[in-house]
């Protein structure tokens, strides 16, 4: 399971930061893209990477517990 979970994590991230640099870039480009495009990090940012790696080291303490 851990291993999963660090392999989506790494995944995740990857996108998490090409999503980024491209409105950085489209930015420094002088275009503005619509408001929707700048919320397109935040799901992957909330949800898959960080309540999981918050979460994960209280699941092992319940497991071992």
């Amino acid at each position: 399971m851990s291993r999963l979970i660090r392999q989506t994590h790494r995944w995740t991230s990857l996108v998490f930061a090409l999503v980024v640099a491209g409105l950085f870039l489209a930015l420094g480009l002088g275009a503005e893209p619509a408001p929707w495009v700048h919320v397109l990090p935040l799901p992957s940012l909330v949800l898959l990477t960080g309540l999981t790696l918050f979460v994960l080291p209280y699941l092992g303490r319940r497991a071992a517990g």
